[in-house]
């Protein structure tokens, strides 16, 4: 059990009209944004005398798939009465980037508010991406953060966290952090420390303020596309999914796999394993000038980043490649059929 930080009298430096200081953490499967949350409430609760609550919500557990994680935080003479998920946050963070093209991820963010995001971008380049003015942006890349330092990227996003809200005393979210893992995983303990004081460290912060009468108006929240008056009769889906229009690239969790023609053998073994179909193949002529089917690139937009197919690749003509922004776009072979369907 690690030292216990002396507690002391907290005080919130906001809150919201039931008392409370609200986090939101805006995830896909994969990236730990559960136990960061629980992680995060259990600190201020156990470590420093303040009220808590936290939990999640998320769909099928599986690497991609969105998820929340919600944090309140009150002092320790407000209890806490509501447990309905946050709407209205102080901080926002996103754990990926692509999740600002494909969730409402600032949705009720609060005048003044932060939003922290896992990104190489600058906090001026995100702030254009959202739209968002009379709020505080902070980016770090937790991703290499995470890699350089053997751990993953919610110890980073807790140590960003803790720099953004000063109540927060970083020596209790550490001890938390040590108290979870030593018992089943202590050879992961000083990794995911380390991991937490560089995005403690490393998160650049940058206020931007609000032009005329902004200041003082809330954040739209998305409304629903649909209620009970204006649902379609007969519970008609309107926007069915389907193989054309669906994208995975969110769901990369900060590698793809790259190609590289010159070495690739057409074995198909990446197609065999590959749960997406990424690969597109076109009629050619094999090495000794025979008919055959050529795999001619990858399209990214189904892609999310598994790797499996550099698992499989004999040749090494797939190799694992950290994604820069733009890469995909860049080099994706697009499909011009998909299961006789034309594009």
């Amino acid at each position: 059990m690690a030292a216990t930080p002396t507690q002391r009298a907290v005080r919130l430096p906001v809150k919201d009209e039931h008392g409370c200081f609200n986090i939101r953490l805006e995830s896909i499967g994969g990236y730990g944004a559960n136990i960061a949350g629980k992680m995060l409430a259990e600190a201020g609760v156990l470590y420093q005398g303040l009220n808590g609550s936290n939990f999640s919500s998320y769909g099928s557990e599986k690497k991609g798939s969105p998820v929340k994680a919600f944090i309140r935080f009150a002092e320790p003479d407000t209890p806490i009465r509501i447990s309905s998920p946050i709407e209205e946050p102080h901080i926002v963070c996103i754990f990926h980037e692509a999740l600002i093209r494909t969730q409402p991820v600032v949705d009720g963010l609060l005048p003044g508010g932060v939003v922290i995001v896992n990104t190489r971008k600058t906090p001026a380049e995100i702030q254009k991406m959202l739209g968002l003015e009379d709020v505080t942006i902070g980016t770090f890349d937790a991703m290499t953060i995470a890699v350089e330092t053997g751990s993953r990227v919610n110890m980073a996003v807790l140590g960003a966290i803790a720099r953004v809200a000063e109540f927060l005393d970083p020596d209790a979210i550490k001890a938390m952090i040590t108290d979870t893992f030593t018992k089943k995983y202590p050879k992961t303990v000083p990794g995911n420390l380390r991991c937490f004081d560089r995005g403690y460290e490393e998160i650049q912060l940058e206020y931007f303020g609000a032009s005329g009468d902004n200041k003082a108006e809330g954040r739209k929240r998305t409304a629903a596309a649909y209620g009970y008056q204006n649902m379609p009769i007969g519970g008609v889906i309107v926007n069915p999914g389907n193989m054309a229009s669906k994208d995975l690239s969110a769901s990369r969790q900060g590698f793809l796999p790259s190609f590289n023609r010159e070495t690739c053998i057409d074995c198909a073994q990446c197609d065999m394993v590959c749960p997406d179909y990424c690969f597109v193949w076109e009629q050619g002529v094999d090495k000794r000038g025979r008919p055959a089917m050529v795999l001619k690139g990858i399209d990214y937009q189904y892609c999310k980043g598994c790797l499996k197919c550099v698992e499989a690749c004999p040749t090494d003509a797939l190799q694992d490649l950290r994604e820069e922004d733009g890469y995909a776009a860049a080099h994706t072979v697009r499909h011009t059929k998909l299961f006789g369907l034309g594009r």
